[in-house]
């Protein structure tokens, strides 16, 4: 098919250009080397079962796309597949222009029926990928979805506010639709050349029968054009490919099988955190190659619809960016900049609610929140100075051990509103220990709402303690502000009084934030527990029967899953059941689950002063929930429902300052339960109640 002159200048041209491509991504693989680590091949051959299975379920089937939008995703996985598909075609091409007559040969013989299904998979999935292409590039430059908008203060490179990420868009989309429309065009021209329709192609033959017309001297011109257009193409793409955001469908890949576990957790290093870009981790450098620049986790950062400066897209997109412009001297051994003169601005670090949901919606396993956290430890390791009020709590905590800067000696003053003595787990052996937390002990709505667990654990028969004084805050969000010798000193203090405390089943709390600070966290330093949410331990009392319900609630409810509950330890069903048996009527809001939003307070943000001047989270929150719950015909008052300490002080304030009091009531979910029952003085069980506490969960 070639003459001798076009296989000669194909083989210098795909040596030139592939040559060019491969210092590239050698020079890439260097940068994302200076990162610090190294993949542990040891776990990664433990759990390499599990990595294939991402391969095979993740990347392979496109499903984090279809989950989040699924039109988008049908589009995506129709170019997805026939452009992985063209990893084949594009070989069986070359070899057609080389060896026509071998290949010829092949196609006649025992191979004729593969061949038949490779030509009827090649035709369609050429249309598929011309279909999906055409379809997202009107998404973004016709319809102009505003998904792929940036305000401009949370791209710090210049280049990318100029508009690099809508040429590099353009530039992708066209080869595309050129190389693969190349391709169709050229089969069209060969069916059209023999005179004979091949039903296994059957697009291809529809584009033969006007193109029939043509001179035969035109066909065959025809067809080599259109074998240049398509593999020459591709061969010049190939440098350009390598700095593209193309280049995802390599990298995505490699995040899903290098993946980490426990993502949302933050990483374990020194105090001193990332400055500079060769400070994160290698896998954290990888991310910026890997993003697909789909915005998704834009949409869903509380902090970005609060209208603060924080994209995880941006911080992402910037790295990115950063690395091409500056690969050789980055590569060579240069220091960067301080990331936050490039990647994200301090502001935009410190507004950061690591709720989670940027890692959670990532559709190739970036992890940008870490990123963030680590930023945070750098600012502070370089006295970055701190919002006033977070500072202050900062102190409480390393003073008294609790953000609300009271005496150790107040913390179990709510118990005094009670009827009976809670055991001192330091002094007497119990069944279980209550890990109260901070909003739970000092917070007054806090306070009432653990007072009524206190009576629903009573009531049941159920043998617990805490600590009394000894209880400190468990460090999770000091550790996330990116304090960790705070966090260091919070945790070892708290294990030496579980360490002494007497406590022979495991450990209760009612503050999801200790849930995973103790589960998660803790063992990190080498201390494992186990350790349940109160919800969990409610939803087995109820099924057990050693809470009996004396009547049913007739309320118009939603609920909201809290971030560290839902999100990070995968706690959903048990509220659910709760309310179920209570026997409210539940409406889901539309972001529930791992989709729910946050509240805004996680990330010390609780502890601010003043946010940003957009509409907060929390308020944010209400809003759906007051659409979701709307009911002309109904006089009642809806209930938002939440099941952690830090929900109930936020929202409360949320219905105020948004204006909707005496339109919606904030109420935790043990509230609910306590108007359920009749509290009746407790009689000790004749065996001891046995929880299912978990001392970890997958996810």
């Amino acid at each position: 098919m070639l003459t001798f002159p076009e296989k000669i200048g194909f083989i210098v041209l795909a040596v030139v250009m592939l040559g060019w491509a491969g210092v590239l991504a050698f020079r890439i693989g260097r940068a994302i080397g200076r990162g610090r680590g190294h993949p542990d091949w040891r776990h990664i051959r433990a759990t390499l079962r599990e990595r294939i299975l991402a391969q095979l379920l993740v990347v392979g089937t496109n499903l984090p796309v279809f989950f989040q939008r699924p039109l988008v995703g049908i589009f995506h996985f129709m170019v997805f597949a026939g452009f992985t598909f063209y990893l084949l075609v594009n070989i069986l091409d070359v070899a057609t222009g080389y060896f026509p007559e071998f290949v010829a040969t092949l196609r006649a013989g025992n191979l004729a029926t593969l061949f038949n299904l490779y030509d009827l998979a090649a035709d369609l999935l050429s249309v598929g990928v011309l279909i999906g292409m055409s379809a997202l590039l009107i998404r973004r430059f016709i319809r102009r979805d505003p998904a792929f908008n940036f305000r401009a203060n949370v791209l710090l490179n210049d280049r990318v506010r100029a508009g690099a990420i809508r040429f590099d868009s353009f530039i992708v989309g066209t080869f595309i639709l050129l190389h693969v429309g190349s391709r169709w065009l050229g089969s069209g021209l060969q069916i059209a050349a023999s005179g004979q329709s091949h039903w296994l192609e059957p697009t291809a033959s529809l584009a033969a029968i006007p193109l029939a017309r043509l001179p035969a001297p035109v066909l065959q011109i025809g067809i080599h054009v259109t074998w240049w257009s398509a593999l020459g193409l591709i061969l010049f793409f190939f440098p350009y490919f390598v700095r593209s955001k193309h280049i995802h469908i390599f990298f995505a890949p490699l995040n899903w099988f290098f993946f980490r576990d426990r993502p949302l957790a933050t990483t374990e290093q020194d105090g001193a955190g990332a400055k500079h870009l060769q400070d994160l981790t290698w896998h954290q450098v990888m991310d910026a190659y890997a993003c697909i620049m789909c915005n998704r986790c834009q949409e869903v950062c509380p902090a970005y619809a609060a209208g603060a400066p924080l994209s995880p897209a941006a911080l992402e997109i910037n790295k990115r960016y950063y690395l091409n412009q500056h690969l050789t001297d980055f590569v060579g051994g240069k220091s960067s900049p301080p990331l936050w003169e490039f990647a994200i601005s301090k502001e935009a670090a410190w507004a950061c609610t690591t709720c989670g949901a940027c890692v959670e919606v990532c559709p190739v396993g970036n992890t940008p929140m870490v990123d963030i956290i680590d930023v945070r430890r750098a600012l502070i390791a370089e006295g970055d100075a701190l919002d006033a009020n977070l500072q202050k709590s900062l102190e409480n905590l390393a003073k008294q051990g609790n953000s609300f800067g009271q005496s150790g000696r107040m913390r179990a003053k709510w118990t005094q509103a009670l009827e009976f003595k809670i055991k001192d787990a330091r002094k007497e052996e119990v069944d279980y220990l209550w890990f109260v937390g901070d909003y739970a002990s000092f917070d007054p709505r806090g306070q009432e709402s653990s007072r009524m667990f206190a009576r629903l654990l009573n009531q049941a028969g159920l043998d617990f303690g805490i600590l009394y004084e000894a209880e400190w805050n468990s460090g999770n969000d000091a550790r996330r502000i990116g304090e960790e010798g705070l966090f260091e000193m919070l945790a070892e203090h708290n294990v030496e009084a579980l360490s002494k405390a007497k406590f022979r089943q495991g450990i209760l709390t009612t503050d999801p934030h200790t849930l995973n600070a103790l589960r998660f966290e803790y063992a990190k330093l080498g201390h494992t527990f186990t350790v349940e949410h109160y919800t969990r331990a409610i939803e087995y009392l109820l099924r057990e029967g050693k809470i009996k319900l004396s009547r049913s609630l007739k309320y118009r409810v939603t609920y909201h899953d809290p971030c560290y509950l839902g999100r990070y330890n995968r706690a959903f069903d048990a509220p659910r059941y709760i309310l179920e048996q209570l026997g409210v009527e539940l409406i889901e809001m539309p972001r529930n689950r791992a989709d729910s939003f946050c509240c805004g307070a996680g990330g010390g943000q609780i502890w601010k002063g003043t946010g940003v001047p957009g509409e907060k989270p929390a308020e944010n929150r209400i809003r759906e929930a007051l659409r979701v719950l709307a009911d002309p015909g109904r006089k009642d008052v809806p209930l938002f429902v939440v099941a952690c300490p830090k929900d109930v002080a936020m929202f409360t304030d949320a219905v105020k300052t948004s204006g909707n009091e005496g339109k919606i009531i904030v109420k935790d979910i043990v509230e609910l339960v306590a108007e359920a029952i009749d509290f009746k003085p407790a009689t000790q069980p004749a065996k001891p109640v046995a929880l299912p506490i978990a001392q970890q969960v997958a996810v």
